[in-house]
């Protein structure tokens, strides 16, 4: 059996978890989640735990049942404590700033760059040159994480550009210079 799929996730105080045959949502202090589990997956509510099970061990129903659980449990801490994308920007004249809930950035172009967050999104700058993108639902916090880096991408040789704050960039040598040249 799998070892993710069969953990129980743990409910916290505060958080409610409704289930409708295959839909279960999800409602906490921070917003309420709603997902459709895929294929034949149940999941049992146990007092304050929830368990997944799988019919039988058919390869579809084997790589469905840690993922289903890892979603719901996502879904769970999400409602309760929420989720935090940090990123970072170097270069010179590379800045973000926050109006209202707006996020402006200055990555180099000829022009600002305005970020509308989605709703349940919400972004932190720190300085000029932090930037947390901050939400319940991961795949959304981790998707508009990405659309950020993705307009300037940390290039290999000065490292200018947005990266997340754990991220190593592999640096290269610059050009040499040719030996015995005139």
């Amino acid at each position: 059996m799998s070892r993710i799929g069969r953990k129980p996730i743990t409910v916290p105080s505060g958080v409610k978890v409704t289930i409708d045959g295959r839909t279960v949502t999800v409602a906490g202090p921070k917003g309420t989640l709603s997902r459709d589990l895929p294929g034949a997956i149940a999941i049992v509510s146990e007092g304050e735990r929830l368990q997944l099970t799988r019919p039988n061990d058919s390869k579809t129903n084997r790589s469905m049942h840690g993922l289903c659980r890892t979603l719901v449990a996502n879904m769970v801490q999400g409602v309760s404590a929420g989720f935090r994308k940090e990123l970072e920007i170097n270069g010179v004249g590379y800045r973000a700033a926050k109006s209202g809930n707006k996020l402006t950035l200055a990555l180099g172009y000829s022009h600002p760059i305005e970020i509308n967050p989605p709703a349940g999104i919400s972004f932190e700058v720190d300085g000029q040159t932090k930037v947390a993108v901050l939400g319940h639902d991961k795949e959304l916090v981790g998707q508009i994480a990405a659309e950020i880096r993705s307009l300037r991408k940390p290039e290999p040789y000065k490292g200018k550009g947005v990266k997340y704050v754990d991220e190593v960039i592999r640096r290269k040598a610059g050009k040499a210079g040719k030996v015995g040249a005139k």
